[in-house]
């Protein structure tokens, strides 16, 4: 990073202590209104007791990152942990730079950059010290929060020297040299997760408990048909009833993603808003949206089966004409639903309007997102909007979205000077949900006489006009196995649909990679080859394949794949009846994994998933084993979840489903209980955990049961197969 797009300050505070920040000034332009261009973001503060205070910058959802940043730059300042403490940074994307949660992008875009902050910090530390002593700087080292000069026994703690260090010149930024990671000593080991402690004992960390003095509590009623309009409420009823403060229709600005048009009840508990709203009764204008129904779609998918593709997303040699004469050839047809993220904690936000500026406390993945859109629907300026960042109970891309904070937003504005808290009810969250696209695959293939993949193409029926796809519902030219094949093609149909979607965990490829991996398990055994085998072959030698954003490692993918043969003992362990080995792969988000799911099935269809080994390549270094770990077993925990009962379906334009019970999670006595997580390194910087380690758990255990019972899994949820957890 060179000096004129990495700027640093360093700024003296009461007491003596040092404020020290970074900024990627021209990758990250302002967003905030007044603010100045370069204004510094304090990411690092030392206190005269030695206490070093770092600024979490993103959002905190679960993925552990509020304790992973702070540990790359307590690394790079050569802190002792037990003197650290972490806040939470509001939103300030001119101090921050970028402000999200969201791709598995938080680690790769902050590495680097924290980094260089810490290792300024610590050579402006080391600088001080040496001016104190009358030594050479190369004289001076660091450790555990001391500046050291070994050959005349000085030492001196960065709590006295920070006030010193802050007057000196600001390091030429390309001159300082972070660690090398064979020094590391904070960054791969597994430090006490940040709020650990609090969320085990229930204390009232979550944005779903944040309350404020006097504030007001609101519901929010929304046009079960999505698109429909309010057209008028009992509202003088709803007024008179108990604690009950407000109650008024919002028009809406006629986009779901922002602000809906609904009915909003505010009273001064939230029980009595909710109890309230059981007595509302709204006229809704429906819209057209009404006709949509899940029967339908699943009519139209059959029928496009039946006709030509619409488009050509990618085409390369004739697949047609190898798969028409080829002795070996499979054809067949996959199924996935949507499904809601349906995180822990639902919607809220809180709100207060103040003399024209809007102060928001919100569990947003994208908080600059959700102040521009808030400045939009309540025509503010961007800068008379505060944010502040509160921990999330989950999100998997609902909280890309950003409706429930203009909902509190718009509501609060219509009652100035006094604090709102929005809450939704479970029913709110899965029937208002961004969902995750379901689709149609018609795939056929075709292998030779030497067990090799000769052609390959997959009709894909999903949704959209024309050739746009709706949100999260497409597939790329390059996914895999384009470039690995001469004769491969992806030609698809849209079905148009009003149904919201949007991104869920490892989006795309939490379905496509079930579908691709379960169909290269069907090529494998129609060419009666070993199933990990045959990933190997199709893999081929080493390299890179494909260009820029969708270039492939095939090297990375073997080395996982293999690895995962290696530790499930592949082809080496005599299973019982009933029992079988399932593999798949996937790069996703720059992550590379493969799974291998141990699987038993009984005559019942009854699923037990009793074992599996993921492998990942997530880059050089994992700054925090234990979070990592947890990402891993959760994405996988997660994947089991959406391939048994998980499915949202539409009637005349609604939501079918309302809560858990309906669209359910994984139990723990139906988890695995083993899940055995390996990681090689590559030369590569680090990247995020959040997504990739999912998608191939779905194929990995659709084939698992297909090797246990002869059964082929080709619908999701399984359940709609006859397949039960056992």
């Amino acid at each position: 990073m060179n000096s004129r797009r990495f700027f640093l300050r360093v700024s003296l505070l009461s007491g003596g202590a040092m404020l020290i920040g970074g900024h990627e000034a021209l990758a990250q332009p302002p967003q905030r209104g007044q603010a100045k261009p370069l204004d510094p973001n304090a990411f690092v503060k030392i206190a005269p007791d030695g206490v070093v205070t770092l600024t979490g910058k993103n959002p905190e959802m679960g993925q552990g990152i509020k304790t992973a940043l702070p540990m790359i730059l307590a690394e790079e300042l050569d802190l002792d942990w037990k003197m650290v403490r972490v806040v939470q940074g509001d939103l300030d994307e001119v101090k921050f730079g970028s402000q999200s949660a969201g791709g598995s992008r938080s680690t790769p875009n902050n590495w680097d950059l924290l980094r260089r902050v810490g290792a300024t910090a610590r050579l402006m530390l080391v600088q001080a010290a040496a001016n104190e002593w009358n030594v050479p700087v190369a004289e001076c080292s660091t450790e555990l929060g001391k500046v050291y000069h070994k050959a005349s026994g000085k030492s001196v703690a960065y709590g006295e020297i920070a006030a010193k260090a802050s007057a000196l010149p600001m390091p030429n930024p390309d001159q300082v040299k972070p660690k090398e990671s064979k020094d590391y000593k904070i960054i791969g080991k597994s430090m006490p997760t940040i709020d650990l402690p609090a969320m085990v004992t229930g204390k009232p960390i979550y944005s779903i408990d944040f309350k404020l003095p006097g504030m007001l509590f609101a519901v929010y009623e929304k046009c079960p048909v999505f698109g429909g309009k309010a057209v008028s409420a009992n509202l003088d009823e709803i007024r008179k009833m108990p604690r009950v403060t407000h109650a008024f229709i919002v028009e809406g600005n006629g986009d779901v993603s922002s602000l809906a048009s609904g009915v909003a009840i505010v009273a001064e508990k939230w029980w009595y808003a909710n109890e309230a709203r059981k007595k509302l009764r709204v006229v809704w204008e429906e819209g057209p949206t009404v006709t949509h129904t899940s029967v339908g779609y699943n009519a139209k998918a059959a029928e496009l089966f039946n006709a030509k593709p619409a488009f050509a997303i990618r085409k390369d040699g004739d697949p047609e004409a190898v798969i028409a004469s080829a002795a070996k050839k499979v054809d067949v047809k996959y199924t996935f639903p949507f499904i809601s993220h349906a995180q822990l904690e639902p919607g809220n936000c809180a709100a207060r309007y103040v003399d024209g500026k809007l102060e928001v406390w919100a569990p947003s993945q994208t908080p600059g997102r959700g102040l521009q859109m808030a400045a939009l629907a309540l025509s503010l300026k961007p800068a008379d909007i505060t944010i502040h960042q509160l921990r999330t109970g989950g999100g998997f891309g609902r909280r890309l979205a950003n409706d429930y904070l203009v909902e509190a937003s718009w509501i609060a504005k219509q009652i100035p000077n006094t604090p709102i808290k929005l809450l939704w009810t479970r029913e709110d969250d899965m029937r208002h949900d961004f969902y995750r696209p379901g689709g149609y695959q018609h795939m056929r293939g075709a292998v030779d006489d030497k067990g090799n993949i000769t052609a390959w193409h997959d009709h894909f029926v999903s949704f959209g006009e024309g050739e746009k796809f709706v949100p999260s519902s497409n597939i790329s030219p390059g996914e895999f196995p384009a470039n690995f094949l001469q004769n491969f093609a992806v030609e698809a149909t849209l079905i148009p649909t009003a149904v919201p979607t949007g991104p869920l965990r490892a989006p795309r490829s939490n379905s496509l990679a079930w579908v691709i991996h379960s169909f290269i398990d069907e090529l494998a055994y129609a060419a009666g080859k070993d199933p990990v085998q045959f990933r190997l072959n199709l893999l081929g030698e080493p390299r890179m394949v494909g260009k820029g954003m969708e270039s492939y490692d095939a090297a990375r993918m073997r080395a996982v794949l293999e690895k995962a043969a290696e530790v499930s003992g592949w082809g080496k362990r005599k299973l019982p009846k009933g029992t079988g080995l399932g593999v798949g792969f996937h790069y996703s988000h720059s992550g590379y994994f493969a799974e291998v799911a141990e699987v038993s099935v009984d005559a019942q269809k009854r699923v037990k998933v009793n074992k599996v080994w993921a492998v990942g390549d997530v880059g050089s270094e994992i700054i925090h084993p234990s979070s990592a770990k947890n990402q891993v077993e959760g994405a996988i925990i997660d994947g089991l979840s959406e391939m048994m009962n998980q499915e949202i379906t539409i009637d005349k334009g609604h939501t079918v489903q309302s809560n858990y019970h309906q669209h359910q999670m994984v139990r723990m006595k139906q988890a695995p209980p083993e899940i055995e997580v390996h990681f090689v390194k590559s030369k590569n910087s680090p990247t995020g955990l959040g997504e990739p380690p999912l998608p191939p758990l779905l194929p990995a255990v659709a084939n698992a049961i297909f090797a246990a019972s002869g059964i082929r899994v080709r619908t999701l949820p399984m359940a709609k197969e006859g397949f039960k957890w056992a």
